[in-house]
């Protein structure tokens, strides 16, 4: 065979393997063409992964590393964007005084999880029909200030009530506490932690309203003047060493509840003389429950806002209410409350104790304890006027 010949051969054959080479190529999956485009897609899913976990980091520290994002009472901030995150505009702090002159009645609750939990909130406004606008929580003098606590009653759209409480609880020895005395208070031993306390309130710079020692006329706690080793005159005493504590320390931001109980258990007790004076208190506060035969809101807090009025002219908040279990009376009295509560020019609202005796409450104090009780809720407080745009 000629070398022409061979040479022409070899070159068909040559053809030959490139169009089956091609062939082949022709047939392999995008994926199994090269190491080059799978590194390019792969790398493309890895930043789309680590951009939505970024977001999601940001998202979730957000409110400690900027504060609150508060829209408004009643209106729970959401999900920041990826802008707000990457270019955070500075809150709007609102000064205390927006919250004594609010626009209609406030609607606070006292949850196991407040304020933290927003599902907690949402089911209370999905039974409620309308959401909250407060927060009730309660802090012991063994527990430092927590401002995120602050920081979630604000991104929920609600202002955080902190029930400060000198003593260690139940547990601990009831009112018989004597390192809790109003004694002990007065005399400083509890200055560093007070001083440490205010502080933090001050820094955080969020109206906070915060209702000191509660229920102080009863006999069920150990900063009683009848309980602990206790002296008359010294619950005011102790009161304003505390305020003035925080005056120093700045904590302006601090709306004073001084909430007495209602007369109905201690009717012999002088509240006049457990009151701070006017200089030392912004709101006044007042617990009361429905409870035996009572179906009437009068009933439960008319003879004490009487002697209340009396007293002071300072605004008043319901700071914790409920209605014990009755077939027939709870609902009553819930559809009867709210009516009166709008006849209230100088209450500012009330705060419901929607717990029941697992979880903390000494009955099923919840407004949806039955259907009868949660229709009365919501239809009573579909007609009052809430207060929002605080924003």
């Amino acid at each position: 065979m000629s070398d022409t010949i061979q040479k022409q051969l070899n070159e068909e054959r040559a053809q030959d393997q490139q169009t089956v080479a091609r062939r082949h190529r022709k047939k392999l999956h995008w994926w199994s063409r090269g190491s080059g485009i799978r590194l390019r897609i792969w790398m493309a899913v890895n930043i789309l992964l680590l951009g939505a976990l970024s977001y999601g980091v940001l998202a979730a520290l957000g409110t400690e590393a900027r504060g609150p994002r508060y829209l408004g009472l009643g209106r729970p901030a959401g999900v920041p964007g990826i802008r707000e995150l990457l270019a955070p505009a500075p809150p709007q702090v609102p000064d205390k005084s927006v919250f004594s002159a609010p626009d209609g009645k406030y609607f606070g609750v006292s949850t196991v999880e407040a304020p933290w939990s927003a599902s907690e909130l949402g089911a209370v406004a999905d039974h409620a029909g309308v959401r909250p606008t407060m927060a009730e929580y309660f802090v012991r003098w063994n527990a430092d200030f927590d401002p995120k606590a602050v920081s979630k009653a604000y991104d929920h759209g609600t202002l955080p009530v902190l029930a400060w409480e000198p003593w260690e609880g139940e547990e601990a020895g009831h009112t018989d506490q004597p390192g809790y005395s109003l004694a002990s208070i007065i005399n400083g031993s509890h200055d560093e932690y007070l001083e440490r306390f205010a502080k933090a309130v001050a820094d955080q710079k969020w109206p906070v309203a915060i209702r000191f020692a509660h229920e102080m006329n009863g006999t069920w706690y150990p900063w009683s003047e009848q309980e602990n080793g206790n002296k008359k005159g010294e619950y005011v005493q102790a009161w304003r060493h505390v305020h003035d504590l925080f005056s120093q320390a700045g904590a302006d931001n601090v709306i004073w509840v001084w909430s007495p109980n209602i007369l109905r258990p201690v009717p012999n007790v002088d509240i006049a003389q457990l009151y701070p004076g006017d200089d030392y208190v912004d709101w006044i506060g007042m617990v009361g429950y429905g409870t035996k035969t009572e179906s009437k809101a009068e009933q439960t807090f008319g003879p004490t806002i009487a002697v209340l009025r009396g007293i002071t002219k300072k605004p008043m908040l319901i700071t914790e209410t409920g209605r014990e279990p009755s077939p027939s009376l709870k609902a009553d009295w819930t559809t009867d409350f709210l009516d009166w509560l709008g006849r209230q020019p100088d209450v500012l609202g009330f705060i419901w104790f929607q717990r029941d005796t697992d979880q903390g409450g000494k009955a099923d104090w919840r407004f949806d304890e039955t259907p009868a009780a949660q229709q009365a809720f919501a239809d009573g407080i579909r007609k009052l006027k809430l207060a929002d745009g605080l924003g």
